[in-house]
């Protein structure tokens, strides 16, 4: 009987004894057979992940009744959808902005004279008030030459019209006045703050211009008015 049952015991005696790995060994057996390189050949790329969640989501808003042929329209429409918000969050506030890059001089005070104004000037640079003091100071540059009909007036001139104009007519100041218009810009419209150096700068620019004759140099006469 013993002889006779010796083939039947040798294929189990080649075969080896069935394999039980803890956790931690079938964790690294699933890791070191995942590494193989048929295996990193067949996963997707980090765009066909993105593009597939793209997909499942889209297919979420549509109950899950967007198939692949028909995912051009729908695709379109949503990145339609995105652009027009973005032009309306966006765009629109920065176009609104080039529109109106400097603020008006005058708020409807077509009444005040020049001496006015500079007594506010005065009266916020006493207090220390800067933003106030320049604003106003400013405005008395402007309104003397209208008194001084140098420039006509102008309903809703703002700080640059009012610059470029006065430095045509007068050109040895036509940096400064850039400048004064600059810093008026920044507190009036743009909410910059002033010191007293700036205020400093466009009173010294008034009490050069009312003792200063308009010259015209290298520029027509023409849209101004008589100066005296």
């Amino acid at each position: 009987m013993i002889a006779a049952s010796a083939p039947f015991a040798l294929p189990f005696a080649a075969s080896k004894p069935p394999v039980d790995p803890d956790r931690g060994e079938a964790q690294r057996w699933a890791v070191e057979e995942l590494s193989k390189p048929q295996y990193a050949s067949a996963k997707p790329n980090w765009i066909d992940q993105m593009w597939n969640q793209f997909i499942d989501w889209l297919r979420s808003l549509n109950g899950n009744s967007i198939s692949g042929p028909n995912i051009g329209m729908p695709l379109i429409a949503a990145l339609a959808v995105v652009l027009i918000v973005v032009a309306v969050i966006v765009v629109r506030p920065r176009l609104n902005a080039r529109k109106k890059t400097s603020a008006e001089v005058f708020d409807g005070e077509a009444t005040v004279d020049a001496d006015a104004f500079r007594a506010r000037a005065s009266a916020a640079a006493s207090r220390e008030d800067w933003q106030t003091a320049v604003v106003e100071q400013f405005r008395a540059v402007v309104r003397s030459a209208e008194d001084r009909a140098v420039i006509d007036i102008q309903v809703g001139r703002t700080a640059d019209e009012a610059a470029a104009q006065l430095g045509r007519a007068f050109g040895a100041a036509s940096s400064r006045l850039e400048e004064a218009a600059r810093i008026f810009d920044g507190v009036k419209y743009g909410k910059a703050s002033a010191t007293a150096s700036d205020h400093a700068a466009v009173l010294a620019l008034d009490t050069g211009l009312s003792a200063m004759k308009p010259d015209f140099a290298g520029h027509s006469a023409n849209g101004f008015a008589v100066p005296r």
